[in-house]
């Protein structure tokens, strides 16, 4: 099963040293095989994403996307970029990069695939604050395997167990932000 952190600046900080010991020390506790930089409130996102991409030597198994800047993306060489669903026909772009993402319905995951994308994240499968309703489980089940591209559940997962049970409903892997920040035991 696939392993996505994506970052949130509340946790990682928005500024490059921070940022970087915070994702210093979550991919050396929890590995993941890709990391997503999201941050929609720094006033200098490039400086962010060169902080971020400056780490892909230390975690060389590790996959390092940057947040919907394709251009950036592509200059600054990530290995690819998570772009949200109002963004989907972007993929085709990419030029390159790996392309995931964001989905909340088969509709949407069917239509990324078909502009080129990689993956798509699949959600909120669990509670998740502010993002509504939690599609579950079953819903989940309804989508796997009917598409030939990676297919993330994301929303409310946190513990062993919700990687478990995503993995048993079929998902590819799972992408969280709490997940990778929590400590392990």
């Amino acid at each position: 099963m696939l392993r996505y952190a994506i970052t949130d600046p509340k946790l990682y900080g928005s500024d490059p040293e921070s940022l970087k010991r915070r994702l210093e020390r979550v991919l050396t506790a929890t590995p993941a095989d890709i990391v997503c930089l999201r941050d929609k409130t720094s006033s200098d996102y490039e400086a962010l994403a060169e902080a971020f991409l400056s780490m892909k030597p230390r975690f060389p198994r590790t996959l390092f996307f940057l947040h919907t800047d394709i251009a950036l993306a592509r200059r600054l060489a990530a290995d690819g970029i998570h772009l949200p669903s109002h963004l989907a026909g972007e993929a085709s772009r990419a030029g390159g990069l790996k392309v995931v993402v964001s989905t909340h319905s088969f509709e949407e995951a069917a239509a990324c695939e078909a502009h080129g994308a990689w993956g798509v994240t699949y959600g909120p499968v669990f509670e998740t604050p502010g993002k509504g309703p939690p599609k579950g489980l079953e819903k989940l089940k309804e989508i796997t395997g009917k598409m030939s591209i990676n297919l993330f559940a994301l929303g409310g997962i946190v513990t062993p167990e919700h990687v478990d049970a995503v993995g048993k409903a079929g998902a590819d892997g799972f992408a969280s932000i709490r997940y990778f920040v929590q400590s392990r035991k």
